[in-house]
């Protein structure tokens, strides 16, 4: 049956490959989805699943106003999963041979100006434990453009090179070490010295950097939360912060400095430098309307 198909794929993912757990739960969801569409004509088997329906799925994904990016996601699961059975020839062809990819659409992420952010940060002055440890993530997030599960995951021994390095580990469990300059490392040395020891309670097993007030490591909704309250308190809008837009504005603001996308890259952690040159049509946007707002004939 094909849903058994698709759990011996996953697992395949996560423990052969050593793809992400985010990754390998998505590209489940991604294929039981295309189950549940083949069932409903009748197909249970992976070795009667045709070209025309994998079209005829991700069509029907495009009409029901699925992103371009999830309809690209959807086509490589299905691809890599066909190429899974094929390599151990549990289905004689391959459907997706052929087959067209979606094209993504260019959507420009959100980011917060300078101003923005460094107001949102100072306005987290206070010196009780909590006033510390939310100043230092918010620093940590912009300073090193980190992912908010890299955030989570943070363990106390990777910060290194006397406080100034971090060791990441990012998507596909690759590690890469990103410097978090003077203010977030700053504002982790007030954390651990006045800030950490009152979550931590005690327990000097807990080695995760950030902890709730129950002395456990963060969630990702909980990094959320912690800063969506931060950007209110200072009049930024639910809808044009998260976790990410904090760390689209590290890129941005890198890009506007001068950065080398290239260095930019390697910051972020992406493996495809394509991923990284979309921040460089958001400058080219700021570069517009500087234009217009200061040429005396634009």
């Amino acid at each position: 049956m094909i849903e058994d198909e698709i759990s011996d794929f996953t697992g395949a993912l996560q423990f052969e490959r050593a793809m992400s757990e985010n990754t390998c739960q998505a590209y489940y969801r991604d294929l039981r989805r295309f189950a549940q569409f083949l069932k409903s004509r009748g197909i249970d088997d992976a070795r009667s699943v045709e070209r025309s329906h994998i079209a005829d799925f991700l069509g029907e994904e495009r009409g029901a106003g699925m992103a371009s990016s999830t309809r690209m996601r959807r086509t490589a699961a299905i691809r890599m999963f066909f190429r899974f059975l094929r390599e151990r020839r549990r289905v004689s062809s391959d459907p997706t041979d052929l087959l067209d990819t979606p094209k993504r659409e260019l959507v420009l992420p959100r980011v917060l100006s300078e101003e923005e952010v460094g107001e949102m940060i100072d306005a987290v002055s206070g010196t009780e434990p909590r006033e510390l440890r939310d100043r230092a993530m918010l620093e940590v997030l912009y300073g090193a453009g980190l992912r908010v599960s890299e955030l989570c995951d943070l363990q106390m021994d990777d910060i290194i090179g006397d406080g100034e390095l971090l060791r990441v580990i990012g998507k596909g469990s690759k590690e890469r070490v990103v410097p978090i300059g003077h203010g977030a490392g700053n504002a982790l040395n007030a954390y651990f010295a006045s800030g950490r020891g009152a979550f931590a309670r005690g327990n000097g097993y807990e080695t995760h950097v950030f902890l709730t007030r129950l002395g456990r490591p963060f969630t990702r909704q909980g990094v959320f939360k912690v800063i969506r309250e931060r950007a209110a308190a200072v009049g930024i809008a639910a809808d044009r912060i998260s976790p990410h837009v904090m760390r689209h504005s590290f890129a941005s603001h890198m890009l506007r400095h001068g950065a080398d996308i290239r260095a930019i890259q390697e910051l972020l952690g992406h493996a495809d430098i394509g991923t990284t040159q979309i921040y460089t049509h958001v400058d080219d946007l700021h570069l517009g309307e500087v234009h217009r707002k200061y040429h005396p004939r634009a």
